[in-house]
């Protein structure tokens, strides 16, 4: 079972999309910020995949992915956004920072577990 990291300061979000996750078959991890995420990534926990949310309150989605891609191991895991930004400046950022994909909130069930069986081929 592919173990999904779910980060995102709205426990609304964290709930609704970890609900989807797991009735998809998904083991799911979940941080309310981007420095809780980087402490369980520091502590060796291994993950599939990491979905982030971009705006939130101390590290953001970018930075947060910064930090992660210099951890052994997490060089090329995928990573999405899921986020209410859809600007192409902040996609550029964030495919730069080192992003594998864009979702837009809200995301559907069906639009999140298509990408979500895409990129973890």
């Amino acid at each position: 079972m592919k173990t999904i990291f779910l980060v995102d300061d709205s426990a609304t979000i964290l709930l609704s999309v970890s609900s989807i996750l797991m009735k998809s078959g998904y083991a799911v991890e979940q941080a309310r910020s981007g420095e809780e995420a980087l402490r369980v990534f520091q502590s060796g926990k291994k993950m599939d995949l990491l979905i982030t949310d971009l705006n939130m309150p101390g590290m953001n989605g970018i930075e947060l992915i910064q930090k992660v891609r210099l951890l052994p191991g997490y060089k090329f895991m995928p990573i999405l956004f899921l986020t209410t930004e859809s600007q192409q400046s902040k996609r550029a950022e964030a495919k730069a920072a080192g992003a594998s994909g864009w979702l837009v909130k809200p995301v559907t069930a069906e639009d999140l577990v298509a990408t979500l069986k895409m990129v973890l081929r």
